[in-house]
């Protein structure tokens, strides 16, 4: 399996560089026997009352902190997890990699000491409690690809409605499409809402390095499925019943607590590297933004709903000027046949 083989082409014009003006503003591609448009507005006729909707409830930390190397230069730290109160594994941006033992400031004398290594991230040890500096300096870690900074309105809109678990460094895009109205209406037609949590890591928009895609692994991310997740999904399931997962976040996190075959709690680090010809175990529907090319989310989707379909789905929303990636619309999926 190839990695060209999850390319396509895509207009820079259609990259969604700004959030719709409303949450539920943006437009939504059924795909199914035949693709639809939609609005997502429209999302409650998709949905049929026992259908179980799973969300990801982690919250985008302000992780991007701007730094000074002892020398003089400047670097960027884009904070990948807390390790503890004072220690953290990161991302340091930098005209010459920092060796361990040296140092980076911040604002306010806060003084970053470089411990080592672990693959391509730093371990950095700060002199204050990290979470406090974080409040205090940090900024949205924006996707590289929105090309532009952080404004104030990115510190609301790039977070979910129901965001309430500290951790990720990006946010489960798919949910940001949910208002509260949408999560009032789809409840009052007896849909189900389930919460769990994947502390989505900066390597998310890291491309895949090797042609052959077997050869790549994916960063380690924190998950944590709890056990009222896992009886509504199994009385969902029960009753007939579908599980929906709102985004790849989701998916991921469901099928790491399904990797046995049976749905049980979790709490852990996952890698898992879904692509095609695996199995799902868990979900029967998919709400999901278009992803990057190349990229181990558009193989998750390719995986779930087949290849084929997937790129003509992609060719089509190209067509069509839908918008793309963190701020842009979403798809309905429902699995390959």
């Amino acid at each position: 399996m190839q990695l060209s083989d999850y390319d396509y082409a895509l207009p820079d014009r259609l990259i969604a560089r700004q959030p719709p003006p409303e949450r539920r503003g943006s437009r939504l591609l059924e795909v199914g026997g035949q693709l639809v448009d939609r609005c997502f507005d429209e999302l409650p006729q998709l949905l049929r009352p026992g259908d179980l909707l799973v969300f990801n409830d982690t919250r985008v930390i302000p992780a991007r902190l701007s730094a000074q190397k002892s020398s003089g230069g400047r670097a960027e730290i884009l904070i990948e997890r807390l390790l503890s109160d004072v220690e953290a594994l990161a991302q340091v941006r930098a005209s010459k990699t920092p060796k361990p033992g040296s140092r980076l400031l911040l604002k306010n004398a806060v003084t970053v000491l470089v411990l080592g290594r672990r693959g391509d991230l730093f371990e950095l040890r700060f002199s204050a409690s990290v979470t406090s500096i974080l409040e205090n300096q940090g900024e949205v870690p924006l996707p590289p690809y929105l090309g532009r900074p952080a404004t104030a309105a990115d510190t609301e809109r790039y977070q979910t409605v129901y965001a309430r678990e500290p951790g990720a460094v990006a946010a489960p895009t798919a949910g940001l499409h949910f208002d509260q109205r949408m999560l009032a209406e789809t409840a009052g037609m007896g849909v189900g809402h389930a919460f769990l949590t994947l502390h989505v890591g900066a390597g998310t928009f890291k491309p895949l390095k090797e042609e052959q895609v077997d050869c790549n692994r994916l960063h380690s991310e924190r998950v944590r499925v709890d056990p009222r997740v896992c009886a509504q999904v199994d009385a969902v399931r029960a009753a007939g019943g579908r599980v929906i997962g709102v985004g790849t976040t989701s998916v991921r996190a469901l099928e790491c607590a399904a990797a046995d075959g049976q749905l049980r709690p979790f709490e852990g680090e996952t890698e898992l590297f879904i692509r095609p010809g695996y199995r799902f175990r868990s979900v029967d529907a998919m709400i999901t933004n278009f992803h990057l090319p190349r990229s181990s989310l558009l193989l998750l989707v390719a995986a779930f709903a087949g290849r084929d379909r997937v790129l003509e789905a992609y060719r089509f929303a190209v067509e069509r000027e839908y918008r793309f990636f963190s701020y842009g619309d979403c798809m309905f999926l429902t699995p390959a046949s």
